[in-house]
């Protein structure tokens, strides 16, 4: 194969490589207590980035079909696979390749069998996709291969010959699993999109409960983990909730139905429980949804149904995240075969914060069973602490000190505003200041449009889209003095600005003001909430996973509209300013051949050549093709410009059409990640508001002049930090209104490279084997969830 288009350090690995690799889903569970599912929930990405990573770099690569079954009985399950043979397969839920249980690999003689069908075939990579039992079970594959091999020679099966050239088989997994009850990762293969199912089937429970006084009750997957049902809660806004990990304390079945009188006498028309399935008490006592209503109905007397979503949440089109991280992790997967050896351990490719890292498989394995041990052993805190910040949400600390803050949303409206608006005021109220929220950003703030808000007035807004507190463009520079008054008249502590770059140029705005102005000498907060994802240092904003999820399900209605027609291709134009980010990463997630962004120039040659490429695989199987465009990528090239060029080119091959998705990126109910992310993040920040208020109290007043008092919290690669606005200031583009490096960037060659076009792979910043490290809370800490 052509190998000039490839990286040094790869090449160099793919000379003493070069062996074929498989593929396999593996839905079936180890079961160690004889209890398990078959998975393969939306992990065609994973399977569709393999196979075309693989062959990018010159190797033959394989389809198991039916799991750890089809290795076993061979034959037509062992598939060798195409470029075209994972084609519109992005948008598909479940695995085309199958997922089933196998008893038979858990004998010998399957193992055996498999090692057989694999040697004939020259396979000895694996690329296994599933949960913590179906990677145990390949790593003990993997243990047994050279034994396994000396048996086939002994029986005359194969020849030494064989047994030497296939001497080691390497494994890398990825995970896939809805309950994201694997440990080592921040997020599993298709616990996103089972999120989407959940949050669709509350947000339609509440809209039509508004009528009637109703108390539901949902159950959901989370047989040993309880991510589904926790992070479900926070993002409707639950009464109650119940999970494995954290069984309630003794007595909780008076205090929740408390709670949810109060409620009811509050005037709330709605309560929700939600329950996961394997949610248990101090006892390790199972608590059922049946139980919880009958608690309900007989202490309180409310009308109370139950809804058990059950494989509603494994089904379903994947979500943009799901695809994303299917993606980067199936590329990651075939560099991490390129590159092992017959002494490196197995691993599984995983995620910590925003970057794939590579961890030692049993580490992980053993650190999963652990937590069962633990809850088995009712050693509750130590199975939420080897969780890690899965579970670990949100660390409320209550302080006794009464300080005055203000939240207000600047910039334009971007879904989950309102969840971190929420979170805020109610974290900041539990900490024990006034909070108080000021209307249509910095504008609203000179006008005086400031009131106390209380926990009440925030009760259902995290499912609520746009900005309910208002929020507009203005900066306050034209008028600090009359914002520093409104600061002396409501005596306001400390801000928390929640938006986008309007909001990072306000907070340096008034953070240069504090010379002439001693009001705005207080801490200050940024949380980024903007859909184009283009506020410096952090690397995702609120706001932007639900703009990716509505340009990837619009583009698959888009592409779906083609079917059964001539070859077409679709011309797409986003939002985003200056920053390609949505054209990139959802070209990523919706399988675009081509996305042009201004970070990026480009010239009429590269959108001939684009024609040309797609030109040649419209003469295939391939009958669709897609090209985004960043609003602003050129001021020449316009989305006009670029349909009828496609138009005139692709005469006789292909036709066109376009489409400008606008404001509907902008608007929609939020994502279950932006509800979550907002949620976190706007806690986290309150949580340094505290600290700071505590830190620059002073004789009787609070003072804070320093650098590090003016914040913007960000996720960085690995974790959310703080960094001091002013020094950002060098890292920030402001005539374009972007960051200077954004590491979005790093993917647009895999997006080209799963889009058949030759091209390098920047591979330095690709995962290197390293350890499991805890990242929850320590043992003493106290959790609260909601």
């Amino acid at each position: 194969t052509e190998t000039s288009r490839i990286p040094t350090r790869t090449r160099d690995l793919i000379s003493h490589w070069l062996r074929e690799l498989s593929v396999t889903d593996l839905g079936y569970y180890w079961r160690r207590r004889g209890r398990g599912r078959a998975g393969g929930d939306r992990m065609n990405a994973a399977v569709r980035a393999v196979v075309r990573m693989g062959i990018y770099v010159g190797a033959k690569v394989y389809f198991v079909h039916e799991g750890y079954q089809g290795m076993v009985d061979g034959g037509d399950n062992i598939k060798e696979a195409t470029w075209e043979s994972v084609s519109s397969m992005l948008q598909m839920g479940g695995t085309v390749i199958g997922s089933a249980r196998c008893k038979d690999f858990r004998m010998h003689e399957g193992r055996l069998k498999a090692a057989h069908n694999l040697v004939q075939r020259g396979i000895t990579n694996l690329c296994v996709i599933g949960g913590d039992g179906s990677l145990t079970g390949a790593n003990l594959f993997r243990k047994e291969w050279s034994d396994l091999l000396a048996e086939l020679v002994q029986q005359g099966l194969i020849d030494e010959e064989a047994s030497q050239k296939y001497s080691a088989l390497h494994i890398v997994g990825m995970v896939g699993s809805i309950d994201n009850d694997f440990c080592g990762t921040d997020m599993t293969i298709g616990t996103d999109s089972a999120l989407h199912r959940i949050i669709e089937v509350v947000d339609a429970i509440m809209t039509t409960a508004q009528s009637h006084q109703r108390t539901f009750v949902l159950e959901v997957m989370g047989r040993h983990c309880g991510y589904l049902a926790l992070v479900s809660a926070l993002a409707c806004g639950a009464d109650w909730v119940l999970i494995p990990e954290m069984p309630p304390e003794d007595g909780w079945e008076e205090k929740m139905c408390q709670k949810l009188s109060a409620k009811r006498a509050g005037m709330k028309r709605l309560n929700i429980i939600i329950v996961a399935e394997g949610a248990i008490d101090r006892n390790n006592q199972p608590i059922t949804s049946e139980h919880v209503k009958n608690l309900v109905v007989q202490r309180l007397g409310f009308d109370t149904r139950v809804t058990i979503l059950g494989h509603v949440q494994r089904g379903g089109t994947p979500s943009a995240f799901d695809r994303i991280l299917a993606s980067r992790m199936g590329v990651e997967a075939v560099l991490a075969l390129l590159e092992t050896t017959a002494n490196t351990p197995a691993c599984v490719v995983s995620l910590c914060g925003n970057q794939s890292v590579r961890l030692p498989l049993m580490e992980c394995v053993q650190m999963t069973q652990q937590v069962q041990k633990a809850m088995d052993e009712k050693r509750f805190e130590e199975a939420v602490r080897l969780r890690g910040r899965c579970i670990c949400y949100i660390l409320f600390v209550t302080c006794s000190s009464n300080f005055n803050v203000a939240v207000l949303n600047v910039g334009a409206p971007a879904a989950g505003m309102n969840a971190a608006v929420r979170s805020a005021v109610r974290v900041g109220i539990s900490e024990g200041h006034k909070m108080f929220a000021v209307s249509d950003g910095f504008e609203g703030f000179y006008k005086g449009q400031i009131k106390e808000i209380k926990w009440a007035d925030v009760g259902g807004w995290t499912g609520q889209g746009g900005s309910l507190l208002g929020t507009k463009r203005t900066l306050p520079a034209k008028h600090i003095d009359k914002i520093a008054e409104q600061m002396r008249k409501y005596n306001i502590n400390a801000l928390l600005v929640i938006g986008g770059f309007e909001a990072f140029l306000g907070i340096m705005e008034l953070l240069a003001a504090r010379g002439t102005f001693e009001e705005l000498c207080v801490p200050m907060v940024m949380v980024p909430a903007t859909v184009s994802n283009n506020v410096p240092g952090s690397d995702l904003s609120i706001g932007a996973d639900t703009a990716l999820n509505a340009i990837t399900f619009t583009c698959d209605r888009i592409k779906q509209s083609a079917s059964g027609t001539k070859h077409r291709v679709f011309i797409i134009e986003t939002m985003g300013g200056y920053c390609g980010y949505l054209a990139s990463v959802g070209g990523l997630a919706a399988g675009a051949d081509a996305a042009y962004i201004f970070e990026e120039p480009f010239d009429i040659r590269e959108l001939q050549s684009n024609v040309e490429h797609l030109t040649e695989k419209m003469k295939t199987s391939i009958q669709r093709g897609l090209v985004l465009r960043n609003e602003n990528s050129n001021e020449n090239y316009t989305t006009d410009f670029i349909y009828q060029l496609y138009s005139e080119e692709g005469k006789g091959v292909f036709d066109c059409r376009k489409n400008v998705l606008g404001h509907m990126q902008q608007g929609g109910a939020p994502s279950p990640f932006d509800r979550n992310f907002g949620t976190k993040i706007a806690a986290k920040a309150m949580q340094w508001i505290s600290k700071k208020l505590n830190e620059s109290y002073r004789k009787g007043r609070v003072f804070a002049n320093t650098e590090d008092s003016a914040c913007l919290l960000g996720m960085r690669r690995r974790a959310l930090v703080f960094q001091p606005v002013v020094q950002l200031r060098d890292e920030t583009d402001f005539v374009h209104r972007i960051p200077k490096e954004q590491w979005w960037l790093k993917l647009r060659p895999l997006m080209k490279i799963l889009a058949k076009y030759k091209t390098s792979y920047d591979i330095s910043d690709s995962g290197q084997l390293e350890h499991v490290v805890l990242n929850g809370p320590k043992e003493s800490e106290a959790m609260a969830a909601i």
